[in-house]
Order: C-alpha cells, then sequence, then structure tokens
C-alpha cells in the first residue's frame, strides 16, 4: 500500500525533535560538519505539516560522511544516496513506513544549502506565504493521500515562486545590511 500524506496542525514539540536529533548526530559528525540547520515545513512555527524532521548538514566531505553511512544506519537512517538531486546526501529514518526524519547533506558552497534557508527564513518572516502553502498542503493531502508522488508534484509550483521570491528578498537583506 502507498505511504499515507498526511498534514497535522503545527506542534510546538518540533523544535525540541529537531535538538534531540542533532544531539545525536552532532557527535557522530563533528570532524566533517560545518552546521546543521532545521528546514522544510517542521521549522517553520505555526505551519501545518507533515511530521517530518528535516535537517540541512553542511559538510565538508561526503566522502568522508559516505564512510559513516554505517553508523548512521546504527542510529536507524536509511542511505539513499543522492536521491535525485547531484550534490546531495539523502538518509531517512523510519518508523514501518511513516517518515520520521530527513537529512539533507551538502558540501559547503552548495547553492540548494541558500535556496533551502531563503525558504525557511521567507515562510518564518511572511506568515501569510507560510499559511497559503499549508492551504496548499491541507488540500494536496485531501486530494492525494495516497499518491506521495503527486501530492509532492502539487506543490512544486508554489515552492518555485517562493523560491524566486526568498531569493529576491535575501538579497534586500544583504544589500540593506551592508
Amino acid at each position: 500500500m502507498a505511504r499515507k500524506v498526511e498534514v497535522y496542525p503545527y506542534d510546538p514539540a518540533w523544535p525540541e525533535m529537531y535538538a534531540q536529533e542533532v544531539h545525536r548526530l552532532y557527535l557522530l559528525m563533528a570532524q566533517n560538519l560545518i552546521a546543521l540547520h532545521h528546514i522544510g515545513s517542521t521549522a517553520i512555527p505555526g505551519l501545518a505539516a507533515k511530521p517530518i524532521i528535516d535537517i540541512l548538514a553542511v559538510v565538508r566531505d561526503h566522502a568522508w560522511l559516505d564512510a559513516q553511512t554505517p553508523t548512521l544506519e546504527s542510529l536507524g537512517f536509511q542511505a539513499k544516496g543522492e536521491n535525485g538531486i547531484p550534490g546531495r546526501r539523502y538518509f531517512q529514518k523510519l518508523d514501518g513506513e511513516v517518515h520520521l526524519t530527513h537529512i539533507h547533506a551538502y558540501e559547503a558552497g552548495h547553492a540548494d544549502i541558500q535556496r533551502h534557508l531563503n525558504f525557511r527564513d521567507f515562510l518564518q518572516k511572511y506568515p501569510q506565504e507560510a499559511q497559503a502553502y499549508a492551504a496548499l498542503k491541507r488540500e494536496l493531502a485531501e486530494e492525494y493521500t495516497y499518491e506521495p508522488r503527486r501530492y509532492t508534484e502539487g506543490k512544486s509550483e508554489f515552492i518555485h515562486a517562493v523560491d524566486r521570491r526568498a531569493s529576491a528578498w535575501r538579497k534586500t537583506q544583504v544589500e540593506l545590511s551592508n
């Protein structure tokens, strides 16, 4: 049976869940780690989301990280390689078929690092954008409850539009700070 898409109201426990996972990951990755960030919908206060903790790991070297795969597996993570995104290492932690945590690891300088941070920060700054995103997610989850791929595809246009606005917003923030 296909994985069920369920969008839940924001849970204030999500930041603590992120912190607990990051503590374990930091102990493992410290020598290769530049930064860990909470990204995705669970990182945006008030945003309805699938209850999956997304972690952005900025690392010095993917080869080192790849060598740590057995240790990450001992923490419950499955290595998925690039999983369709060049330059990324993707790991997922599941409870049966329920996704709990995703790690998106990039070497420093990869463009997707800033894109993820821009998206998160923009939606945190503009709650009306976050609420529009939540409404779309709830609608898609209802329409595609057992079609996760179609659910994800349905969000693509909105995400790309927010990515463009978030990038422009970030540029103005940088210009204002100079």
